[in-house]
């Protein structure tokens, strides 16, 4: 499989929470919604987007950004305006006091602000549960990707814009359809910059020999790969495979190979209903019981409590290398 098609076969949008934000300024909104993924495109005029912790990015009219979560984030005309409005889980705003916003600043069929010729008009798609987004996705992305409008040329923006408004019959499910094609033709952008700070398998890709080792694992992760035998089809020395691999995406080839396979197994925990055994089968484990050992080891939870929607791993050691979270790995 391309890897760049494994890693975005996987948004799924179920009822989205998707708007348009026309505002004057000064404005600012303060975002708190915990949503695992969210887009933003600017339409119209300028906005400001600034993480906690992360320096401020300008989005201009075509300019695109993906907040990921949980951490919250602030959208300002300016760096310095104070927000006004708050946004929680699901979509719920309001004031900084806690008094309802949505009705006072409704504007329309999926349009919201404090006036409908406001300066700055943005489209919003979040992707509210976690099994709509591929944690594999997740996990390679920065906090915030920031895809400037002259770095590419995409139609799909004008057409959500016509649609975001629209009220008729299948309404919900054209504008999910419409968010997972706009990310994936985002992500498929921004990957292929060099300057993207992509991870370091990722990148990795590109050497013939740990690029292959890694080709072979994710294509087939239930075969029982050893690091002798990927050496022998990579045309290297185990030793020598072992080394490069690991300087290159900065963990041993089993080490990875554990943590793809139980990517995979959370990812179809949350997204089919395969029973806890199927899927110990289709990502490398003899059963149930091995793969609920490994998943425990490393992510802190049974598959059963994680497709139930347990957090698992805490966040300071979410997307780390595994043998960089403090816990033993065996593949």
């Amino acid at each position: 499989m391309d890897v760049l098609a494994g890693l975005l076969d996987g948004p799924r949008a179920r009822g989205a929470f998707i708007l348009r934000a026309v505002l004057n300024p000064p404005w600012a909104v303060r975002i708190e919604d915990r949503a695992p993924l969210s887009l933003m495109c600017m339409s119209r005029g300028n906005a400001w987007v600034i993480p906690d912790g992360g320096d401020p990015v300008l989005l201009r009219p075509g300019d695109v950004a993906i907040a990921r979560g949980p951490d919250p984030y602030t959208c300002a005309d300016d760096p310095t305006s104070p927000p006004r409005a708050v946004v929680g889980p699901g979509g719920v705003c309001g004031t900084l006091q806690g008094e309802p916003l949505s009705e006072t600043m409704h504007l329309g069929v999926r349009t919201w602000g404090d006036s409908p010729d406001g300066a700055s008009a943005m489209l919003i798609g979040t992707y509210q549960l976690a099994g709509e987004v591929s944690g594999r996705l997740l996990d390679a992305l920065p906090p915030l990707v920031h895809l400037p409008a002259e770095l590419w040329n995409c139609p799909l923006m004008p057409v959500l814009e016509d649609e975001i408004s629209r009220d008729e019959p299948g309404q919900s499910v054209m504008l999910d359809r419409l968010l997972d094609l706009l990310l994936i033709a985002t992500l498929r952008s921004w990957f292929s910059r060099p300057e993207a700070a992509a991870p370091a398998w990722y990148q990795a890709m590109g050497d013939p020999v740990v690029g292959r080792a890694l080709r072979l694992m994710q294509n087939d992760p239930a075969h029982p790969w050893t690091v002798a035998e990927l050496a022998a089809k990579a045309g290297v020395s185990r030793a020598g495979l072992a080394r490069r691999f690991t300087e290159l995406v900065g963990e041993p080839p089993m080490a990875y190979l554990t943590g793809w396979r139980l990517a995979l197994a959370a990812d179809l925990l949350r997204e089919t209903e395969a029973t806890v055994g199927a899927v110990a089968r289709q990502v490398g484990y003899s059963g149930s019981f091995a793969l609920s050992a490994a998943f425990k080891r490393v992510r802190g939870i049974s598959p059963q409590e994680y497709r139930r929607g347990g957090a698992g791993l805490p966040k300071q050691q979410q997307g780390l290398p595994l043998e960089r979270s403090g816990l033993k790995v065996e593949a």
